[in-house]
C-alpha cells in the first residue's frame, strides 16, 4: 500500500506536508516569518518543496553512525 503525500500551503503561510484528502495534523510544518515570505514571494513553495526534497534526500542516504562521521555538517542558525 502507498501513500500519496501532497505540500499544500495553509491560510496562515505555512507549508506543509500531509496524506492527500488528510485534513488532520500535517506531518511536517514550515513556517517562514513575515519578512522572508515577503521577500520569497511567489517562490515560497518551490523554497519549501527543495527544503522536503533535501530532507528526504539526507534521509534516504545510507545511514553512518555519527561516531563515524570524521566531519560532521556545521549547525546552522
Amino acid at each position: 500500500m502507498s501513500t500519496v503525500l501532497e505540500i499544500t500551503q495553509l491560510h496562515n503561510g505555512d507549508i506543509v506536508l500531509r496524506e492527500a484528502k488528510d485534513e488532520g495534523e500535517p506531518l511536517l510544518r514550515i513556517r517562514f516569518s513575515a519578512e522572508v515570505r515577503d521577500m520569497l514571494g511567489d517562490e515560497l513553495v518551490r523554497v519549501a518543496e527543495a527544503m522536503i526534497d533535501a530532507a528526504t534526500e539526507f534521509l534516504g542516504e545510507e545511514s553512518v553512525p555519527a561516531h563515524e562521521v570524521a566531519n560532521p555538517a556545521p549547525t546552522i542558525h
